[in-house]
């Protein structure tokens, strides 16, 4: 079975806003953390993002010619599916749109032959997600900067998730690897209390 994985570049805050990245995430480039996020890339074969993830890449990557990072020629061959019910249409090579049945159109992903499912970004689908099992690692490129405001990935209104912690890499930058592999929460607040 395919392996979903959530790789997100987010502030040390939480972060993850695609319009200020110039600020928080650019500052921090080097080229071991590009080397990792290539590879990341190359092993998957398909992409999974929510509409504004979505209408963002496909905004930027179609228009990129001599394979820029070394990723856009197979970013832009690979198939590319977006959960969205207002989309009406997916122009980017290779896009499908999914509007409902979302966890059992992913279940089917899963099911098919082939290498990791990247979903980035698309923070409100990656919280739909959670607690359906679908889930099989997060990835979290946490960038050594607060940046105090911006869209934040993880929201007030969320469920608490257990995460378990498989590596750590820290690159040239600062930036750190935060690997986690989903686990059961082993105690509440008031329980450690």
């Amino acid at each position: 079975m395919r392996k979903l994985i959530v790789s997100e570049w987010i502030t040390l805050d939480g972060i993850f806003d695609g319009n200020t990245m110039a600020e928080w995430e650019m500052p921090y480039n080097s080229e071991d953390k590009v080397a990792f996020v290539r590879a990341g890339i190359l092993t998957s074969d398909a992409l999974l993002l929510g509409r504004l993830t979505y209408e963002m890449l496909a905004a930027y990557w179609p228009a990129q010619k001599n394979n820029e990072m070394g990723w856009a020629d197979w970013i832009n061959s690979i198939p590319k599916y977006v959960v969205s019910s207002t989309l009406k249409k997916a122009e980017w090579n290779n896009s499908t749109i999914i509007k409902q049945n979302v966890v059992e159109e992913i279940t089917w992903l899963k099911q098919q032959p082939g290498n990791r499912i990247l979903l980035s970004g698309s923070a409100t689908l990656v919280q739909s997600l959670m607690g359906t099992g679908l889930i099989d690692a997060y990835e979290f490129l946490i960038h050594p900067v607060i940046m105090g405001r911006g869209k934040r990935f993880f929201k007030q209104e969320m469920s608490a998730v257990g995460l378990k912690l498989v590596k750590t890499q820290t690159f040239s930058s600062g930036v750190i690897l935060l690997d986690y592999q989903p686990a059961e929460l082993t105690a509440t607040v008031s329980e450690v209390s």
